[in-house]
């Protein structure tokens, strides 16, 4: 093996260099084996990465199994949870390019060998397979897992249900002292929120691309048999070092084919839209909204997971995981894709069932013939807009509407809140884009307080910021281009009529080419919000949402 490492360790000339870890404890015998740096976001602030420091462990104990030598260091990460409702939101999304550079420029430095990922959440997961895939050096990923199944009073229970009965408390329906029972329940264990939610949804993607082993996107937190599969973690990217087997010959474009047919299988997090295109453009490979929608068309939804259904991660895992997701999918997969144990799709499916035929559905028999994400066009989003059909009532394919106009998600979960919002409205929350937020904001508290309303079915919410991977309803999200760069949704007015029909895909204001260009020719942009800092930065130079929201280094 070519070693990277060497040129910080070997010879006389680097003597004072290796004298460095010397003093942090590593011995001669450690500093001639492969360096592995392992990238572990822990902190003490969010359930999904409270546990990491023992999946680490497991780990590090793994590579030195294997002849390597392991070197831990800490990335950020944000917990989206706790960054709802308010300014702190703007930070979330923009954290994923910070994290990818912190790992690009830590293993840059100290030229490690091969490198483990170990995250959970919603922008970490992806920040680091962009990590991956910029630095192509030996990669494997082990993800946090899902916390187990809430209850509260013998029933089950997850954290939005916290946010909806806010409005039970409102109107005097539920006592503060049961929400906060309730609120209490719903978090019972370590791990990531327990639904096909961002941070579970980009788990199973991992594993469907191949950075993971087998398994890493649904076994529980708390599990034994996740510490099992992070020492068979750090033992197989020691195999990948020695095979020379990079994340340019795993994350190909069969690879990130088979992932979104996954995502949509599942009906996973809208987020996936903004990620995967992101993650693909450090391999330079391009994927767009077009293949999105084009696999949507041929995917069926195979799985009910909440919020689009019963079943959550847990029920998953027992029920077989991402594997038997893959292996139900059948033809529709790429057997031949490499994936990080070294071995072929294909290969690692031998053997593999359905456990449960309730969780994930025969293809015969799916939940939908059609994927339960999708990609919306018209003349609201000429460049796309993104819906997650999965948690759509069958009875809402097509909505028409009059629009109410919000600048902010507060504005418009004040108006909820205040009873200002009517059956058949179609709130439009605007200039929270990635530059005009700037950070393209979560509208979770918006939409939530519209299904605790009892609006849910009955208020569309259409916004050029995303959604949580836990919001449900008619919520339809990045739409592009966003009304910072003076796309449609900017010169949308009170009153206008807006059209939604999932079945032909569409999303149109019903005005004349004539009325929007005048309303154009009239519009002035806003001044930013924020013009210091690093949000200031990302307002500048962030591509638009069908870009993937990502920082491009060559604006800089």
């Amino acid at each position: 093996m070519e070693l990277r490492s060497r040129k910080v360790v070997s010879g006389p000339e680097r003597l004072p260099w290796s004298a460095n870890l010397k003093a942090c404890g590593f011995t001669d015998l450690e500093l001639s084996q492969p360096l592995v740096a392992v990238a572990n976001s822990w902190n003490e602030i969010c359930p999904g990465h409270i546990h990491l420091r023992s999946i680490s462990q497991a780990v590090k104990d793994g590579i030195r199994l294997a002849g390597g030598t392991p070197m831990e260091f800490n990335t950020m990460a944000i917990c989206d949870a706790l960054a709802q409702g308010h300014e702190g939101m703007r930070y979330v999304l923009p954290s994923r390019e910070v994290i990818t550079a912190a790992i690009e420029l830590t293993v840059q430095a100290y030229q490690f060998d091969a490198l483990v990922l170990i995250g959970s959440c919603d922008k970490i997961l992806p920040a680091q397979l962009m990590a991956a895939g910029r630095l192509n050096i030996p990669t494997l990923m082990i993800t946090g897992g899902p916390m187990l199944q809430a209850t509260h009073r013998g029933q089950k229970v997850a954290p939005t249900d916290v946010l909806e009965s806010l409005m039970r408390l409102r109107r005097g329906e539920m006592e503060a002292a049961e929400l906060k029972a309730l609120a209490e329940a719903s978090f019972p264990t370590a791990g990531s929120c327990l639904g096909v939610w961002t941070a579970n949804s980009m788990a199973c993607v991992a594993e469907a691309l191949g950075m993971t082993l087998p398994g890493s996107g649904t076994i529980p937190a708390v599990y034994s048999r996740r510490l099992w599969l992070a020492k068979e973690t750090g033992i197989k990217v020691m195999e990948l070092l020695r095979r020379g087997i990079k994340p340019s010959d795993i994350m190909t474009r069969e690879a990130f084919v088979n992932a979104i047919r996954v995502a949509m299988a599942l009906g996973a997090s809208t987020n996936v839209f903004l990620h995967l295109p992101a993650i693909a453009a450090e391999l330079d490979l391009t994927i767009d909204l077009d293949l999105f929608d084009a696999l949507s068309h041929t995917t069926p939804r195979l799985c009910t997971l909440n919020p689009g259904g019963p079943h959550v991660i847990p029920d998953l895992d027992e029920a077989g995981g991402v594997q038997a997701v893959m292996l139900e999918l059948g033809d529709l997969i790429n057997g031949e894709a490499l994936t990080g144990t070294g071995r072929t799709v294909r290969e690692n499916l031998a053997g593999k069932r359905v456990l449960n035929p309730e969780v994930i559905r025969p293809r015969a028999r799916p939940v939908a013939p059609e994927g339960g994400l999708a990609v919306l066009k018209g003349s609201l989003a000429p460049r796309g807009a993104v819906v997650r059909t999965a948690t759509i009532d069958l009875g809402s394919r097509h909505f028409c509407g009059r629009a109410r106009v919000f600048e902010s998600e507060e504005a418009a979960t004040g108006a909820i809140l205040s009873g200002r919002i009517s059956p058949g409205d179609v709130m439009v929350v605007r200039y929270e884009g990635p530059r005009g937020g700037p950070g393209m904001r979560e509208m979770l508290t918006a939409s939530a307080t519209l299904n605790g309303a009892g609006l849910g079915t009955q208020v569309a919410l259409i916004t050029d910021g995303r959604f949580s991977g836990a919001s449900r309803g008619i919520c339809i999200g990045h739409i592009s281009p966003e009304a910072a760069e003076g796309g449609p949704i900017a010169l949308v007015q009170e009153g206008d009529l807006i059209e939604i029909d999932l079945e032909r895909r569409t999303l149109d204001i019903c005005l004349s080419k004539e009325e929007l260009n005048e309303r154009r020719r009239a519009w002035q942009p806003p001044p930013p919000r924020i013009t210091r800092g690093y949000l200031g930065l990302y307002a500048r130079v962030a591509s638009s949402a069908d870009k993937g929201a990502a920082v491009n280094p060559g604006w800089l």
